[in-house]
């Protein structure tokens, strides 16, 4: 009789606890390299991240490791992304774990309590850019592998993106490229959140997304304020007209033609919810319904940026045209292309005193379901309450993660499971990014349970 067949969550739990320094350690290196794939950022440490995950996995037992890249039609290269492999035995299914090691910009240095990319851990959390997204989804693969060593009775592939956080730009790209190396049963995506810290969360619904330019054009040039002000108002005021229809007086979307999906069963205490969104004092919530409903199942509209004379370049003129970008986050079940269509033809009909208003389109990404009761969803659940002790909390996702739709397109019978490391607390893409340690250590056992789980008698094939 083998060790694990005797208590498996047990033994598996105790050499996560052992395995766990190291892989702190492993993190914290992660977190050293400013892997930001930005093009405004030193893309050699995009190539020294890619380096360091890929002597990860080799020294986590997987015997082909590859750095690719996808070649574009104009003759550019993706950034780089890790490909780890290791053979599934007869009859056993295959599983593609995801992760991206690159990272957001970090901002200004004064907005963070510590050095962005010197990890420090202050009562329980590691601080650092990317220390929860998403280089702690890559120690979680790697952990999880570590442990479970020759035991591993499933095929795997590990895949780690180096795109992620400038929107997987040629993801389709790389996935034309490389999809036989890619080929799975069973998709675990790692860039997700769990409910709370000790609680975990298993993602089944994303929103999408639409964002565009909207341009709003008075005048053929600028003329003096005082001269013709009055009769004509400035751009900046006719953008900022427009954009005040976008939402009602209660402060929902107001665009017709997009829609909503269910409500959730579980909501977010609105006192909680103000703290981990770093809410002033006084300001009030936005729309109406469960604040889960309008997080994760209804349309949010934003103004993201505004192109417009700076205050320290101003001058008495009226400023004749400006622009703002919008980010549309729209519901599960609801088409991109739709939703589009939708918000171009709300600007247009909504031009303020005659202004020409010109929409140039940007991202769409479709929003995500997944199926609830499927066999690779149920042995997550198992995996995620042995862990925790707790069973998961069906959450939704109110950002979106575009490339899910891409990976179900090409792979339409795999499974795809949106697990993370993150909490509500976890800051990621702002300053003082950070991810819980224990949970961390759960989320690694949790997915070592996961992996001997699909491989066992009643695995997915």
């Amino acid at each position: 009789m083998t060790e694990l067949s005797t208590n498996p969550t047990t033994v598996l739990r105790d050499r996560v606890a052992a395995a766990f320094p190291a892989l702190r350690a492993d993190l914290e290196s992660l977190v050293r390299i400013p892997s930001v794939s930005n093009s405004s950022f030193d893309q050699a440490h995009m190539d020294a991240s890619a380096a360091a995950v890929a002597e990860l996995l080799r020294g986590a037992g997987l015997p082909d490791v590859q750095i690719l890249r996808a070649e574009l039609a104009d003759g550019q290269r993706s950034r780089p992304a890790v490909i780890a492999r290791r053979p599934a035995p007869d009859g056993a299914p295959t599983v593609l774990l995801y992760a991206h090691h690159d990272v957001q910009p970090p901002g200004a240095d004064a907005d963070w309590d510590s050095i962005p990319f010197e990890p420090v851990e202050r009562d329980g959390r590691l601080y650092g850019r990317g220390a929860a997204d998403d280089k702690a989804g890559v120690i979680a693969h790697v952990g999880a592998l570590r442990v479970l060593a020759d035991e591993l009775a499933v095929g795997v592939t590990v895949f780690v993106e180096g795109e992620e956080e400038i929107g997987s730009p040629t993801f389709t790209a790389f996935l034309e490229t490389y999809a036989d190396l890619l080929v799975a049963d069973v998709i675990v995506v790692a860039d997700s959140a769990n409910w709370k810290v000790g609680t975990p969360g298993l993602t089944t619904s994303l929103r999408g997304l639409v964002d565009l330019e909207v341009e709003v054009t008075v005048l053929e040039h600028s003329v003096h304020s005082g001269m013709f002000g009055g009769p004509v108002l400035d751009a900046l005021t006719l953008l900022s007209r427009l954009i005040a229809t976008l939402h009602d007086d209660a402060g929902d979307v107001a665009v017709a033609g997009l829609v909503s999906a269910p409500d959730p069963v579980v909501d977010y205490d609105e006192a909680e919810f103000r703290a981990d969104a770093a809410l002033i004092d006084g300001a009030e919530l936005a729309g109406s319904g469960p604040l889960t409903a309008r997080l994760w199942t209804r349309p949010a509209l934003a103004v993201i940026g505004i192109d417009a004379p700076s205050i320290a370049l101003s001058s008495n003129t009226i400023v004749p045209r400006a622009k703002a970008k919008l980010s549309l986050r729209i519901a599960p079940g609801q088409d991109p292309a739709a939703a589009l269509d939708a918000l171009r033809t709300h600007l247009h009909t909504h031009a303020p005193f005659g202004a020409r208003v010109t929409v140039t389109p940007g991202d769409l990404g479709r929003p995500f379901k997944a199926p609830a009761d499927s066999d690779a969803m149920q042995a997550a659940r198992w995996a995620f309450e042995q862990s925790w002790g707790t069973a998961p909390v069906d959450i939704g996702l109110g950002g979106s993660i575009p490339f899910i739709a891409d990976l179900l397109e090409t792979f339409p019978t795999a499974s795809i499971l949106v697990t993370g490391v993150e909490d509500p607390d976890s800051r990621a893409h702002g300053a003082n990014e950070s991810v819980d340690l224990g949970d961390l250590e759960h989320v690694v056992l949790a997915e070592a349970l996961l992996l001997r789980r699909l491989g066992g008698p009643s695995a997915v094939r």
